[in-house]
């Protein structure tokens, strides 16, 4: 079973979804493009023009954080004036912008696009060779040995939970095991008056954060690569049938919200702030907007923590760190130097990865204060690779499972609460059979 590791105290002090790039039609792009590369500037000289930058972060364009940042990055490129963009619905509009060849300068990589369309749409910012060293994440955007796109950040993945609450309920340390994990929520629930585990599933998307503790389980950062073929990823022992299992089991044993279909994300976060959820599995950004919302609610901030995936592997924990969003330049951008200055500044010199208390992309950055608990307690870090995500996500679109979609988890939810008839067996029976035929088909 290996060491059970003690529960931090309260000590810290101290925010995207990673987003995985899916296969899906649609975007056909406007003219051709040339190939031409957005070079980082030689000079600040160099780098002039009027730049506009897609964002889906609407909440730090409306408070003026965006507009700071912009006012610091003219104090280094004075010619650059940069406008913002924020979009509600950013996966929607801007894969309808994408058919034109007007979708700003600089832009976070649609879901929508596939991997291998990215020298349709965006200007290489230099090889893999060159990146690799300096950026984590790099290989998401890498095609034909350029890469694409550079992240704003990552995120290590695992539960937020409220430490009071588990304190409360006689818990000292992290479960290592999905049983121990199960066994701990029981005592929330007969020990507390806090609900032990929010599904968010009416949001949908929190669901999906369950695919990116895919690697966790074996500690292998290569667990998503793996599933290019014919492998029957829901198999009994493997790294999906392990993590997907977790979230059957904690519905079916009543330790979740009775109606899940009244769930509400923005709610959510009062709730766990407050004590009155315990547990949420959500990426390491999530965790400084429970603080914050601790705050507003006069809860300590404090409370709010963060916990592994409760598997370990030769004694040790392992998170798994996935991209976010990847910024890119728009092939067609008139003023891809500036676009490109743009992306570098704000990746290495705005701060804002360490803001947001996420994952930094330069790799010579330190990692967050908010994953304090995890470097303190020997916590793997396993930087996911992206070699084959394109080919994984093929087949994932052809088998139509969706394993950064909501839906095929709601309907495990669903099965789980009875709402729905059918064995957790004959559904990961299914997905397997679904998942197969598709990688055969597709050759891999």
């Amino acid at each position: 079973m290996g060491k059970k590791t003690t529960l931090p105290g309260r000590r810290w002090r101290g925010g995207l979804l990673a987003v995985a790039v899916l296969t899906v039609a649609g975007c056909s792009g406007g003219g051709p493009v040339s190939g031409e590369a957005a070079e980082a500037p030689a000079d600040p000289a160099d780098a002039s023009g009027t730049i506009k930058v897609l964002t889906h972060r609407t909440d730090l364009v409306q408070n003026g954080t965006m507009a700071r940042y912009a006012k610091e990055f003219n104090k280094t490129y004075p010619e650059v004036t940069v406008k913002f963009e924020a979009l509600t619905d950013y996966e929607g509009e801007v894969r309808i912008r994408m058919n034109t060849d007007d979708y700003g300068d600089v832009l976070m990589i649609p879901a929508a696009v596939a991997k291998n369309d990215y020298p349709k749409f965006f200007a290489p910012l230099g090889t893999a060779a060159e990146l690799g060293g300096t950026y984590r994440f790099s290989d998401k955007t890498e095609v034909g040995g350029k890469v694409y796109g550079i992240a704003q950040f990552g995120t290590a993945n695992g539960f937020v939970y409220n430490k009071a609450v588990w304190k409360k309920a006689g818990i000292r340390q992290w479960p290592t095991t999905p049983r121990e994990f199960l066994t701990d929520l029981k005592a929330v629930k007969a020990r507390t008056d806090a609900l032990p585990y929010y599904t968010n599933f009416k949001d949908g998307w929190p669901l999906t954060a369950w695919s990116n503790n895919i690697g966790s389980v074996t500690c292998d950062s290569e667990a998503n690569d793996k599933l290019a073929g014919a492998v029957s990823p829901w198999r009994r022992g493997s790294e999906l049938h392990v993590i997907d299992s977790l979230l059957h089991d904690i519905v079916e044993g009543g330790l979740s919200e009775k109606d899940p279909s009244t769930t509400n994300w923005e709610a959510s976060k009062g709730l766990i702030a407050k004590g009155e959820v315990a547990t949420m599995q959500l990426g390491s950004w999530a965790i400084t907007q429970m603080r914050d919302a601790a705050r507003k609610a006069g809860s300590d901030p404090d409370d709010i923590g963060f916990m592994p995936f409760p598997v370990q592997k030769g004694g040790k924990f392992c998170a798994v760190l996935a991209s976010d969003y990847q910024q890119a330049v728009n092939a067609h951008s008139s003023h891809k130097a500036a676009a490109r200055a743009w992306i570098d500044w704000f990746t290495e010199k705005s701060g804002y990865s360490a803001k947001e208390g996420a994952v930094p992309a330069l790799k010579s950055a330190p990692m967050p204060s908010t994953l304090r608990d995890f470097v303190d307690n020997d916590v793997t870090f396993v930087e996911r690779s992206e070699a084959r995500t394109g080919e994984v996500n093929a087949i994932d679109n052809a088998a139509e499972i969706g394993l950064n979609k909501p839906d095929y988890r709601q309907k495990l939810v669903d099965l789980a609460r009875g709402a729905q008839k059918g064995s957790l067996d004959d559904y990961f029976a299914d997905l397997d059979g679904r998942w197969d035929e598709a990688a055969r088909a597709a050759g891999s």
